[in-house]
């Protein structure tokens, strides 16, 4: 389930393993501890171009940044339990100090977004009796 968009920070937990999917996908999965302090870990997924980039850049103890969608999922544990765990889809990351190892694929295009130009706002001050509450 989908709940939001996320930009995350913080140091690579656990080195990334490439798997592929069904369609040969490549997927690349890693942890990433998002706590100076205390182990609080979010699973970071990437896939396609980006994974293969994060296969070769990130790191085990890289600081990143991490930019996608922040989702629930349930694993099972090897006791047959089922645990709940916070993941990222993510579409672009940055290496903090470091080089970028971002993907544009899944970003939104700049035609998508609106843009305002310098004219579509007024540098005149609005009055007290025009505000509506």
């Amino acid at each position: 389930m989908s709940l939001a968009k996320a930009v995350i920070s913080g140091t690579v937990y656990r080195a990334p393993e490439k798997r592929f999917t069904s369609n040969n996908v490549p997927i690349s999965a890693f942890a990433l501890n998002i706590s100076e302090t205390e182990e609080t870990l979010v699973r970071v997924i990437a896939k396609g171009n980006l994974a293969q980039t994060v296969e070769d850049s990130i790191n085990k103890g890289d600081r990143i940044v991490v930019e996608g969608r922040l989702q629930n999922n349930t694993v099972k544990g090897e006791d047959g339990s089922e645990k709940r765990i916070v993941e990222i889809d993510a579409f672009a990351m940055e290496k903090l100090g470091g080089g970028s190892v971002s993907a544009t694929s899944s970003k939104p295009s700049p035609d998508s977004l609106v843009q305002f130009g310098q004219t579509d706002f007024s540098d005149d001050l609005i009055g007290e009796d025009e505000i509506p509450f």
